[in-house]
């Protein structure tokens, strides 16, 4: 980074998204991610950021061949996002079990037994809502969830819906639809089509407070 060159507040937390996420998912991500991510509601604010990470030699300069912003390979290796030990998880946000709610990044780590993750990426997220309470993971619980993009029927996974809402839900997919399944007796399951249903991670672990 240039000298004298300050980041803003937003633009620090814009950047350590994009560190994070360089380890947590597959590919770069959108502008409507990073929007959702750091709580931004127009791409005009967004744009603004970019180019200042650009600047600062940061980012790479977007353009029509490439699927999202990228880190340069210099900040790349100048800079890491680590949790202070082995045994932290990011966590990052919401989910929802019920009505798919946004999944919002935020920047704790928690720490988490080892017989709860498995030895790939994983990191948690807190349930929101009722839908599986049947298979006893209820509003408040948190979720350890290995970071994948495919799963087997059957497997309790976060899916997120049209690129903008999350939800943890049982799965089963079909070469003309995919279904996500509430553990719930009173709700109904929610069809889409493959397209519309992006798998993010499988459920591995659950953790519980009962101090209020």
């Amino acid at each position: 980074m240039p000298k004298n060159f300050t980041l803003t507040r937003k633009q620090q937390e814009l950047f350590e998204f994009l560190l994070k996420s360089q380890d947590f998912f597959d590919q770069p991500p959108t502008l409507d991610e990073i929007c959702l991510a750091i709580n931004l509601k127009s791409r005009g604010s967004l744009h603004k950021h970019i180019q200042a990470l650009i600047n600062a030699g940061l980012i790479e300069a977007p353009n029509r061949k490439q699927r999202g912003i990228r880190l340069t390979e210099q900040a790349k290796q100048e800079h890491q996002f680590e949790p202070e030990d082995n045994s932290s998880l990011p966590f990052i946000g919401a989910i929802a079990a019920g009505k798919p709610i946004e999944a919002i990044e935020d920047k704790h780590y928690m720490n988490v037994p080892e017989q709860l993750k498995t030895d790939k990426s994983c990191y948690i997220l807190q349930v929101k809502g009722d839908s599986m309470i049947e298979d006893g993971i209820f509003d408040g619980d948190w979720v350890v969830i290995e970071q994948r993009s495919t799963a087997r029927n059957g497997e309790i996974v976060v899916a997120l819906i049209e690129k903008s809402e999350a939800t943890l839900k049982y799965i089963e997919q079909y070469p003309h639809e995919t279904i996500l399944i509430p553990a719930n007796k009173d709700m109904k399951p929610m069809h889409f089509k493959p397209n519309q249903v992006e798998i993010q991670g499988i459920l591995v672990g659950q953790m519980r407070s009962y101090i209020h």
